[in-house]
C-alpha cells in the first residue's frame, strides 16, 4: 500500500464525519439484521467514534474558554441580550 494511502487509513475522522458515522452505526444496529460478531465490531467502532467526538468537544470547549475575555465560564448572551 502506498504511504499516503496508509496514512489516510490511519487518519481520524473530523467531528462531523464521526457523528455521521455514529448515526449510521446506530441505525444499522437498531435494524437488528447484523450478526452478533458484526454487532460487536460496530459497537467497538461506535465506542471509538464516541471517544473521538468527546475529545473534539473537550478541545473546542477549552478553545472557547481561552478566547473568552476573562477565561471564566459564562453563558454567552443570546440575541437581543445586549
Amino acid at each position: 500500500m502506498p504511504r499516503k494511502q496508509a496514512e489516510a487509513s490511519n487518519a481520524q475522522p473530523d467531528f462531523e464525519t464521526a457523528m455521521t458515522e455514529l448515526e449510521t452505526l446506530v441505525q444499522r444496529m437498531e435494524g437488528g439484521e447484523l450478526s452478533l460478531e458484526d454487532s460487536l465490531k460496530e459497537f467497538e467502532r461506535g465506542v471509538k467514534l464516541t471517544r473521538l467526538c468527546q475529545e473534539a468537544l473537550k478541545v473546542a470547549e477549552q478553545r472557547v474558554k481561552l478566547l473568552s475575555a476573562d477565561g471564566q465560564e459564562s453563558d454567552f448572551p443570546q440575541q437581543g441580550d445586549a
